[in-house]
């Protein structure tokens, strides 16, 4: 206790603007999106047991020597350790920024969901790649994602001040269509899940297929009907947050077609690594959007 008290301490006597703060959360939200594309690709390509230890490769050899799978699940293994520095500067910049308060208890939570991928992976590589442990794996993701990109807007909010909010009607559809996309992007990965790729490494189907499009086609038309309705009021009282909802419309279009190119080509790898990874995208925009609503930032003039 006495340490962090006397880090927090050096750390008030570092000056950090706002500005920079906001830059430095939106590079942490950035990777947290590039990160579950890496982990995606470990998936895909079959290499979540390329290295059967954790944190080494192997039992005495902490590189990967050799083997396509080595360095995919070695590689993504670096890359989530810069994503964990990244997470905790922006956690503790908070700190010579003078920032308290709401964004430094997210950016905390943003840290520590991160930093908890490291010991649920060695968990996950220690039972083989259950498809219940690889699904919290990802699940975790998009909880760091979600605290992520709410720190970004907050830190947006610092910077610019704040604008009165939507309507309470408005932002409580907002929620709706940001559940029913949590539903789409839960399903998503359930089908995957219960689909043909893992690879060259054979493990247990999860779920089935079926009932994962069941559910995911059904959000999609809450998530379509909601949305409209937003969308309809934000265009008719001309909020700038339409912005914003285009974005999110744009990243549900590509997805959409990726989505259907990939189902009826058979579900190639690296065209379903693209799905995930812009599922990610989509996830975060919506995090973005619902955020504006409740908490916007007032316009550059």
């Amino acid at each position: 206790m006495e340490a962090g008290a006397h880090l927090a301490a050096r750390l008030r006597d570092v000056s950090l603007s706002p500005e920079a703060y906001r830059r430095l959360a939106i590079a942490a939200a950035a990777i947290l999106v590039a990160v579950v594309g890496t982990g995606a690709t470990v998936r895909l390509t079959g290499s979540g047991l390329g290295c059967e230890h954790w944190p080494g490769c192997t039992g005495t050899v902490s590189l990967p020597e050799k083997g396509y799978h080595s360095f995919i699940e070695f590689g993504n293994r670096i890359f989530a350790f810069f994503t964990v520095l990244l997470t905790l500067g922006a956690w503790l910049g908070t700190y010579p920024a003078g920032i308290t308060g709401r964004i430094r208890r997210l950016a905390l939570a943003t840290f520590v969901a991160t930093f908890l991928q490291a010991p649920l992976g060695a968990i996950t590589v220690h039972y083989h790649l259950n498809p219940y442990l690889v699904l919290s794996h990802f699940l975790l993701s998009l909880l760091a994602l979600t605290f992520g990109v709410v720190v970004a807007m907050e830190a947006t909010v610092l910077v610019r001040g704040r604008a009165d909010a939507a309507p309470a009607a408005v932002r409580a559809g907002a929620i709706v269509a940001a559940l029913a996309c949590a539903v789409l992007v839960v399903s998503g990965t359930l089908a995957t899940a219960a689909g043909p790729h893992s690879g060259s490494v054979l493990v247990r189907r999860l779920w089935s297929f079926q009932p994962a499009v069941y559910w995911h086609v059904r959000a999609t038309a809450v998530f379509g009907i909601t949305f409209a309705l937003l969308l309809a009021w934000l265009v008719r009282s001309g909020s700038r947050q339409v912005r914003l909802a285009f974005v999110v419309l744009g990243v549900l279009a590509v997805q959409m077609v990726i989505g259907e190119v990939q189902y009826r080509t058979k579900l190639p790898w690296w065209l379903v690594l693209v799905h995930v990874t812009n599922a990610a995208v989509l996830w975060a925009a919506m995090t973005a959007f619902v955020t504006a609503l409740w908490r916007p930032a007032r316009p550059v003039h």
